[in-house]
């Protein structure tokens, strides 16, 4: 477990860079708001995650993409649901930079996505489970 959480540290915190990044140079360069930047910084962050989470972190190769993405894409889209409501209210009520707010929700988000996948997204079940189900 705790190499697991290790790896998903590494694996989050490079997601959290390219979302944080994305976001940085989208709101000056196109002047879009840090709201709509942020889509794009998830959807940019959802690759780093998806693949880094299921080769690496919770070593899910045995599981199809017909098993895990869609998994995954649930799991992503509840977190960019906190994600942006707690993004909403950061920026609609609090002074912060729009950058430093992004940065302290996407820490706070990272546990949720931790457990919902590997306790559901890339959840495989042990030998002793699936023989118990074959029977």
């Amino acid at each position: 477990m705790i190499r697991q959480l290790v790896r998903f540290g590494i694996v989050g915190v490079s997601a959290v860079c390219v979302h944080w990044l994305v976001v940085a140079a989208l709101v000056p360069s196109l002047d879009l708001h840090p709201l709509v930047a942020n889509i794009f910084g998830s959807l940019s962050a959802f690759q780093v995650s998806y693949w880094g989470h299921r080769i690496w972190t919770f070593k899910a190769r045995s599981l199809g993409h017909r098993q895990t993405l869609p998994r995954f894409i649930v799991v992503a889209c509840l977190s960019f649901s906190i994600n942006e409501s707690l993004y909403f209210l950061l920026l609609r009520y609090t002074t912060l930079d729009y950058r430093l707010a992004l940065f302290l929700i996407l820490g706070c988000v990272a546990s949720v996505t931790f457990v919902l996948s590997r306790q559901w997204a890339f959840h495989q079940r042990k030998k002793h489970d699936v023989q118990l189900r074959k029977k």
